[in-house]
């Protein structure tokens, strides 16, 4: 597997809290650029907000629906796009800017391998690029289902029975990545936002664009 240097990505089940740790990761990076020599941070997320993103969202949200194979294919698809397009992951990677996703390929072999069968989600991701670092947020999925219970729609794949399957799919995919080149951090979610926070940087700050 090729390696995109540069390029770290948050993955775990719905609930672990990636996104709440991106947020956190971004203002980190904002209040001491200057005081520790900071590199740009790019932060992103899957599906992104480009078109194709946009009809996966109307998918996840329930307001459109479509096989899951098209699904998996509409993933890939703004993968691509994400990955190669204009001022895509690629060229903000090479450039020296750290990019940070919420989701990437790990969770299309997860999510989609679940729904459609394996086979599919690995064809149409088996040529994009490992992350530098892929850091999975580990949690217990009645844990996660609880910091859910306050929302007010689930998506498609909010419920604890899938959700039980998604965490067992992870644990028996990131050794695979291991064995590839990429570097696997398993956090334990389950601590205090700002204890899970100080995990995060301890493993970023390893990544050589941060430590040279």
């Amino acid at each position: 597997m090729k390696i995109l240097r540069n390029f770290v990505v948050f993955e775990g089940c719905d609930g672990s809290g990636t996104t709440t740790q991106l947020s956190i990761l971004e203002d980190f990076f904002h209040r001491n650029k200057s005081r520790l020599s900071l590199p740009p941070l790019y932060r992103t997320f899957e599906p992104t907000n480009g078109s194709i993103g946009k009809i996966i969202r109307s998918v996840l949200q329930k307001k459109l629906t479509l096989l899951p194979e098209t699904t998996a294919m509409l993933f890939a698809a703004d993968r691509n796009e994400h990955l190669y397009g204009s001022n895509g992951l690629t060229e903000r990677c090479n450039r020296g800017e750290l990019a940070v996703s919420d989701r990437y390929v790990p969770s299309s072999l997860v999510y989609q391998g679940l729904l459609c069968g394996e086979e599919l989600p690995a064809r149409l991701n088996r040529d994009f690029p490992g992350p530098e670092l892929l850091i999975f947020f580990d949690i217990n999925p009645e844990t996660a289902q609880q910091r859910m219970s306050g929302r007010d729609v689930k998506e498609i794949y909010e419920y604890l029975d899938f959700q039980i399957r998604v965490r067992e799919r992870y644990k028996s995919l990131l050794p695979q990545f291991a064995s590839q080149g990429v570097k696997v951090e398993i956090i334990d979610a389950s601590p205090p936002i700002e204890d899970v926070a100080a995990e995060v940087w301890r493993a970023i700050k390893k990544l050589p664009i941060i430590s040279q």
